[in-house]
């Protein structure tokens, strides 16, 4: 990041991030051609990441996950998608939006089940130390000493 971040800039026009995600090698390809661009960091945000993020057809925002300590809102800019949560589905067009509470333990994701790309903003706290599970995968992110996550399989055999 720069010394001195951006006033403004074209959120389209910032790179999609390298890496399709932090999850381990055998499980990536259940998110598909999922593409982030990370705003947030631009701007030296530190209590909150905001992302501009497109779904393919097919693709899904993350592995279906519940947060222990972290908030999360989205916001549909273009397309739809499936919120699949454990209540069951919820179809999302542009313009609707919804939120996920922390310590809820309600797992949830995005899945774009159509015909075309769904655009949306997703956004959440940076609180350290966080707990993320993941019901339908052998996966468990635990906070490491430092606050920084690390990946568990369910058996607590680490991943990396």
């Amino acid at each position: 990041m720069p010394d001195t971040p951006p006033v403004a800039i074209t959120a389209i026009e910032v790179a999609p991030r390298a890496r399709p995600s932090g999850y381990p090698a055998d499980l990536v390809a259940k998110i598909g051609g999922r593409e982030k661009r990370v705003l947030g960091d631009i701007f030296g945000l530190r209590n909150f990441g905001v992302n501009l993020t497109r779904l393919p057809p097919g693709a899904a925002s993350a592995l279906r996950h519940a947060h222990e300590k972290q908030d999360e809102f989205v916001y549909i800019l273009e397309g739809t998608c499936t919120l699949v949560t454990d209540a069951g589905e919820t179809p999302l067009h542009a313009g609707m939006c919804a939120g996920f509470r922390a310590g809820t333990g309600d797992a949830h994701h995005l899945v774009n089940r159509g015909e075309a790309d769904c655009l949306y903003l997703e956004m959440g706290d940076r609180t350290p130390f966080e707990r993320v599970t993941y019901p339908d995968d052998d996966l468990d992110i635990r906070p490491g000493p430092d606050g920084k996550s690390v990946y568990f399989r369910k058996d607590g055999t680490p991943v990396f």
